[in-house]
């Protein structure tokens, strides 16, 4: 497998990989004065040591950019967390601006791949623009990756060199600051303090996104928090971009930057075009970087990155049929140094040209960056044509595997079949070896005996063992809101779902009206059927009896399972009364009627738990079942919420009705007290800590999805002690540390060196001081 990536290298090289010109190393002057420069706007170059900019001072230059050059349009895309306007700028000629819808529309239907011969996508192909995204600063404490996008958009705009203009007429380059709230948390932490030799990114105070930090690059398919929505948007459901770049900042030790081509394994769902795909632009990349003389790319073996996991922002793209890259390099407004490692002196394969140890300065970091990203313009630009039809061609063979009977060849099954295959009719080593003449057996031509078809018949073509052709989601199930919730999680990452809009019947099994249907002879079918099958990841040894290699990421994720959706796979074709969901999916709205004693919900359904906690704020009465009883021909089990009826109670559950989906089943009967208990508001206390904690955000998001009342609190709070007068629940996520009496001590804060409004978040849990405190509220 190795040496066919390399052999595809090799083929894409003369025409993928041209030498730049110096004048093409450098950065050049804009052409006209009208175009103002990063220098002219902040007082410094991008890349100065000792400075950043943040999200607000980008933004308005890039306005000021957009106002001084037709080349430029600023687009809203969404807001923040923290209420900040999201922005993208779409960068291309001026006579593409003017075309945008038509050149959007053609991105759409090629990367849809509906309703098109191989000659209209062809035509299509030919008239259309390379799309192209972009980003940086996700990891906002990755600086790097936020300030590129500066010099980026001003060298788009104001050069007027050949190989600009080819970009512009070529390309529709959409650039993404991806977490604004992070970039400007960061750049004004380290621009505070005056002297700039104090200036740090470390110690900042809380998380640099509201809730997730480094987990906002964990949401791609989810789709929880609104940067990713926003972002999830633009790329499946509004431009399809066919490249996606994704920069960060860890580089590997001892080198500058990491970029594509990736390890193995890849992920077997996505279309083989991907990863052909990848290799091409990252041996652009890597050309360009050895012909400007920047030493210090590496690749696959460089670094544990893969394209096995789904979920990334990068990741997600490949089962959307999009060249997914990711870089990883060094870079600190303080300068820095690349330390010497000897073993990554010699250059290799993976590491072409090495670099020596130096110091390292922030303006070579942005350098090597633009530099990446004109290398990918570049491919973008030459294999226009080819990037646009590809995106087709992957789009058009995912429908048609949805559309015929197919097997996805996993691991399990591999194992099986070389289970069942007799040692004595496997293959001769000497097959794999190469220079053997005619398989190293004497060149006798290799057959498949009987036996070893028909074990690859049983195991590889097991009927049973089909790819489904669609799944069926019931309405029927306990908590089909959460269903719902899941279906709009496909939905916002482009995929089509069906409602029926009647009862129906598949297989012999009834559905019921509002089922949703999810066909899987559309252009996404590999990130369905991520989203509802589980994973089997290869296994990963170097040599036999060696450590496995860990996966890069998750190892296994299926969305479906995490939400205990409840869903049935049709592996024969389907048909029924459907029709395609628009927009987003919505229950039933459900109609709340008058009740003389009460109202019960369901404890089966996750949003009953959001209605109980706004019932208890406005001071309504909520009451669980201590027992089942049988009320109206129906059973209610233990756990039931029960809501007595009063003046108003019927309002307040109408609305719930309307804004949830959820259904409140009127009671004329009363129910006798000692069925009942009655609920009363916990007080809930979430740990955190200085610098925040991403479970413990993950917990505060959660709360308040469901609208429980919380008080975050620190290290401080809980060695002070008498919790039990103040909370009910304490929750200690996953990760809570407690440092021992003889443990080393950790770096200590000055308290003096921090902000004020930050100062009670300070501290450690100890076995000494908080155990204590812990032990006496239990």
């Amino acid at each position: 497998m190795r040496s066919l990536k390399s052999l595809a290298l090799f083929l894409f090289l003369p025409l993928a990989l041209p030498v730049a010109s110096p004048a093409q190393r450098r950065i050049a002057a804009p052409a006209t004065r009208t175009i103002t420069s990063p220098r002219a706007e902040f007082g410094h170059d991008i890349g100065d040591d000792y400075f950043l900019a943040n999200y607000s001072q980008m933004i308005e230059y890039w306005r000021k950019l957009d106002r001084e050059s037709d080349r430029m349009k600023m687009v809203r895309i969404g807001t923040t967390a923290e209420g900040r306007p999201m922005w993208m700028a779409i960068i291309t000629s001026p006579d593409n601006q003017r075309k945008l819808a038509r050149y959007q529309e053609i991105s759409r239907r090629l990367a849809l791949a509906e309703d098109l011969t191989d000659a209209q996508a062809r035509a299509l192909a030919s008239a259309g623009k390379s799309v192209v995204w972009i980003d940086g600063g996700l990891h906002a404490s990755e600086v790097l990756g936020a300030q590129q996008l500066i010099p980026m958009a001003y060298e788009l705009v104001g050069r007027n060199d050949p190989e600009t203009l080819r970009f512009l007429r070529d390309d529709i380059i959409l650039l993404v600051p991806a977490n604004p709230d992070g970039q400007d948390l960061v750049s004004n932490w380290y621009m505070r303090d005056p002297d700039t030799l104090r200036r740090s990114t470390a110690r900042l105070p809380r998380l640099y996104h509201k809730y997730v930090g480094h987990d906002n690059n964990r949401d791609a398919y989810m789709a929880s928090q609104p940067e990713t929505q926003a972002m999830d948007s633009i790329l499946f459901r509004a431009w399809y971009p066919q490249i996606m770049y994704n920069h960060h900042q860890t580089g590997p030790i001892g080198t500058v930057i990491f970029a594509p081509p990736f390890r193995d394994p890849f992920n077997y769902n996505f279309d083989p075009l991907v990863p052909m795909e990848l290799d091409l632009v990252g041996a652009a990349m890597h050309s360009r970087f050895v012909a400007e003389g920047k030493p210090g790319a590496t690749m696959r073996s460089g670094s544990g990155y893969s394209t096995w996991w789904n979920g990334g922002m990068r990741t997600t793209v490949y089962f959307h049929n999009m060249i997914g890259l990711l870089t990883e390099a060094i870079g600190n407004p303080t300068p820095m140094e690349i330390p010497l490692v000897p073993e990554k002196l010699l250059p290799k394969g993976d590491l072409p040209m090495p670099i020596q140890p130096q110091k390292w300065h922030f303006a070579q970091s942005i350098a090597y960056e633009l530099t990446a990203n004109r290398a990918v313009l570049d491919v973008a630009s030459r294999y226009r044509e080819t990037l646009l039809y590809n995106i087709y061609q992957m789009g058009r063979n995912s429908i048609q595997r949805g559309n015929t009977d197919t097997w996805t060849t996993t691991p399990r099954k591999v194992a099986a079949l070389q289970a069942a295959v007799p040692q004595d009719t496997a293959r001769p080593q000497g097959g794999d070896a190469g220079g053997g003449g005619g398989g190293g057996a004497g060149g006798r031509p290799q057959t498949t005996s009987p036996a070893e078809m028909a074990a690859y018949v049983s195991i590889m073509r097991n009927p049973a063992d089909r790819d489904p052709r669609g799944y069926i989601i019931p309405s029927d199930q306990p908590d089909f809101l959460t269903a719902t919730k899941f279906v709009n999680a496909l939905i916002k990452t482009g995929i089509t779902v069906d409602r029926g809009t009647s009862g129906f019947t598949v297989n012999g099994k009834n559905y019921p009206q509002g089922s949703y249907v999810v066909q899987t002879a559309q252009a996404f079918r590999p990130h369905i059927l991520d989203m509802f099958e589980p994973q089997d990841h290869p296994n990963d040894i170097p040599y036999p009896g060696g450590p496995p290699t860990p996966p890069y990421d998750n190892a296994g994720w299926t969305l479906a399972y995490q939400m205990g959706v409840q869903f049935d796979r049709i592996l024969d074709p389907l048909s029924g009364p459907f029709t395609p969901i628009v927009g987003f999916a919505r229950p039933p709205r459900q109609h709340v009627g008058p009740a003389a004693a009460g109202y019960a919900l369901s404890h089966s359904v996750n949003d009953a738990f959001a209605a109980v906690n706004r019932l208890l704020a406005r001071g309504e009465e909520v009451y669980t079942l201590l027992r089942p009883i049988s009320i109206n021909g129906r059973t209610y089990d233990i756990g039931t919420f029960y809501i007595p009826a009063k003046p108003g109670t019927e309002a307040i559950l109408s609305r719930l009705a309307a804004e949830r989906g959820l259904t409140f089943d009127p009671f004329h009967t009363e129910v006798s007290s000692t069925s009942l208990k009655r609920l009363r508001p916990a007080r809930i206390a979430l740990w955190d800590q200085y610098g925040g904690s991403i479970t413990s955000g993950w917990a505060r998001f959660i709360l308040e999805q469901f609208e429980f009342p919380y008080q975050v609190v620190y290290p401080q709070t809980l060695d002070a002690g008498n919790l039990i007068s103040k909370f009910d629940v304490l929750i200690l996520p996953d990760g809570v540390t407690f440092r021992r009496p003889n443990a080393r001590a950790a770096p200590q804060i000055n308290p003096e060196e921090i902000p004020a409004e930050y100062r009670d978040r300070l501290g450690s849990l100890t076995v000494a001081r908080t155990i204590p405190q812990l032990q006496e509220f239990l």
